[in-house]
């Protein structure tokens, strides 16, 4: 098999991934926690073995839309922190858009982090926690990339830069999961509360020397 056979076959397969996910997606929405891999192989127009076979079982199909979730919404606080704006105002939009993203996709939040909330008509088998953890350590990992490359924190910068991000991604987890479910305020109110509780040694500190500003 030549190198332009095996690349045309790459390139099949990888829309053909695309689309199933992109089925999954639509299921999701529709389901959430409640999606199974039957209803996921029925909008695709496929049989359950061959959605099996591109990605193993649930927990496949699982870590596949989790990282083309995580992957656009990393992307997306990337933006706001990169906003040509003050430093309270792009915490604040970042943690905004956070909040904006789980209210406007509720179902697939919760297919994501409380996917055994689907009951009996959900896969057996499929363990939450072993799945939603990883997602959040990824986001706070990153943002602990962000945060160090940005803000001088003095010594131990790098170790109190993971401590932040994962903190950070744990009160935005926690707070919006606890907002999603009983919307006890307006998103804005939220925003602020969260921006002030962090905002004080943010404030205080000053920019990497070299850095990207934040």
């Amino acid at each position: 098999m030549d190198t332009t056979q095996r690349t045309d076959q790459q390139k099949s397969a990888d829309r053909r991934r695309r689309e199933l996910l992109e089925a999954a997606d639509r299921v999701v929405l529709r389901d959430g926690p409640s999606a199974s891999m039957n209803a996921i192989a029925a909008e695709a127009g496929i049989t359950k073995p061959i959605l099996y076979r591109h990605f193993g079982d649930k927990s496949g199909l699982y870590a596949a839309l989790a990282k083309r979730h995580t992957d656009a919404l990393l992307g997306a606080l990337r933006a706001a922190l990169d906003a040509p704006a003050e430093r309270r105002e792009r915490v604040e939009a970042t943690l905004d858009t956070y909040l904006a993203a789980i209210e406007a996709r509720p179902q697939v939040y919760r297919f994501l982090m409380h996917p055994s909330e689907g009951g009996p008509q959900s896969d057996q088998g499929f363990d939450a926690g072993q799945h939603s953890a990883p997602l959040l350590r990824r986001m706070g990992e990153e943002l602990a990339e962000v945060i160090e490359e940005r803000v001088d924190l003095g010594p131990d910068s790098q170790q109190l830069a993971r401590v932040w991000g994962h903190g950070i991604v744990g009160m935005m987890h926690a707070a919006g999961d606890w907002w999603l479910g009983e919307r006890p305020c307006a998103r804005a109110e939220l925003v602020r509360a969260l921006a002030d509780l962090l905002w004080g040694r943010l404030a205080a500190a000053g920019d990497k020397l070299g850095g990207p500003a934040f």
